[in-house]
């Protein structure tokens, strides 16, 4: 090993170029392979405990993107009386309203009921949890994700203002009526975090036209009426999505087909976990397109490496002669020369961790506030295990065919000088 070590020092110039192309295509197909697999699971969380997502009729992705993860939205409203009907429907355990519109420094908002924190599941089934505070205590009750607390510093009894708008875009903004926060949600890792959750009462309240009190369209709307009435009493004007929840999973086809057949609005009626296969086979062409592509780089990197090591054959012939000459056998220098290909390839599985790492410490946050995708922290799991151990088995085999060339010199050809 002191032999192999020293002779990649005194190539240390084209074995740092072989070496960096080798970290780079292990960052690279690490990144491809985290992104992904963390993208499904993290939506595959927010989606586990909804049985059907009612919306005005459109594209069931965009549906699924906007109600759940808060990205889009669902364009026109539909009745709140929408919220009875489903009530009424057999089957139907549980609705949760739905109102959307209006962001918080970039954080979108949503207006629901307390009925949302006691239905809604993540997680393959995990319940949410407050982690200080408690659900709407009146209509200018807010209730944040726990990104927003981390992101923007904000504690129970923060005054918040809602903008209309969807992204960062800031339309209008309500400063007339401010929220104060009496939750925060502990974290779930998904697009649950960066949400802020308002009451039914308010968020109509700030948007509806003619009230009584328009400098302050809250003032109207008591703590005792809230807790006469409540937002699972209260119907909306109108609202943009309800969740909804079956006790009965075979009544979900004829759900369907009743709000695909309801006259009053056009509705759509969609299972989330079928939106998601549709989304999957939206993104899968791309999705192959660079795993194919980050598969090629670590291909080249290892041809790169045959070459780095082939070529070097020539000038090491006397070398090799040498070592020969002084007792090495053949099968020596063979193994000499796998050790360096497994140095380099090490080597290079090495940085790209560290390139792959970094990546993650700076891309997590942008991740986690635009779309709720959390990227699973710096260890590694089975899958990228694998990944790792089998780029360095491809190493191994990579320097086989300059091993080859090595065993069939002959000591007389080593020492013999070539004009």
């Amino acid at each position: 090993m002191k032999l192999v070590v020293q002779s990649v020092l005194n190539r240390r110039f084209v074995v740092s170029l072989t070496v960096f192309a080798i970290a780079l295509s292990v960052a690279l197909i690490l990144s491809v392979e985290r992104l992904r697999d963390s993208a499904r699971t993290s939506f595959a969380n927010s989606a586990s405990g909804v049985d059907l997502i009612i919306a005005p009729r459109s594209n069931d992705v965009q549906i699924l993107l906007a109600t759940l993860f808060g990205v889009g939205s669902t364009g026109t409203g539909m009745s709140g009386d929408v919220v009875a009907l489903l009530k009424d429907m057999p089957g139907v355990a549980w609705t949760v309203p739905l109102m959307q519109g209006d962001n918080h420094k970039g954080f979108p908002v949503i207006g629901t009921s307390d009925a949302y924190f006691e239905h809604f599941k993540h997680s393959r089934g995990k319940a949410l949890v407050f982690a200080q505070g408690t659900p709407f205590a009146d209509p200018q009750s807010a209730v944040i994700g726990a990104e927003v607390a981390e992101r923007l510093s904000y504690g129970l009894g923060t005054e918040i203002v809602n903008a209309h708008g969807a992204g960062s875009i800031a339309l209008e903004v309500h400063d007339e009526a401010p929220f104060d926060v009496t939750g925060i949600l502990a974290r779930t890792n998904t697009a649950v975090d960066r949400m802020v959750f308002v009451s039914l009462q308010g968020f109509e309240a700030i948007h509806a036209e003619g009230k009584a009190h328009p400098a302050d369209p809250l003032a109207a709307l008591t703590q005792e009426d809230h807790a006469q009435n409540g937002d699972d009493n209260f119907v909306p004007v109108q609202i943009n999505a309800a969740y909804v929840g079956l006790s009965n999973r075979t009544a979900v086809l004829g759900i369907q087909r009743a709000i695909a057949t309801y006259t009053e609005d056009p509705l759509s009626a969609v299972m989330p976990n079928v939106a998601l296969l549709q989304l999957w086979s939206i993104t899968g062409t791309a999705e192959s397109a660079l795993r194919l592509m980050s598969l090629a780089v670590v291909v080249a990197s290892m041809i790169g490496m045959v070459v780095m090591l082939s070529a070097a054959l020539e000038a090491r012939r006397r070398e090799f002669a040498i070592l020969r000459a002084v007792g090495a056998s053949p099968r020596d220098v063979v193994v000499m020369i796998v050790a360096e290909a497994l140095l380099v390839t090490a080597s290079g599985i090495l940085i790209g961790l560290l390139i792959f790492w970094s990546g993650i410490l700076l891309a997590e946050p942008l991740l986690s506030a635009q779309f709720g995708v959390t990227l699973g922290g710096q260890s590694l799991n089975a899958s990228e295990t694998v990944l790792l151990l089998t780029i360095l088995c491809f190493g191994a085999l990579a320097s086989l065919l300059p091993a080859w060339r090595v065993y069939r010199m002959t000591l007389a050809d080593g020492l013999t000088t070539k004009l």
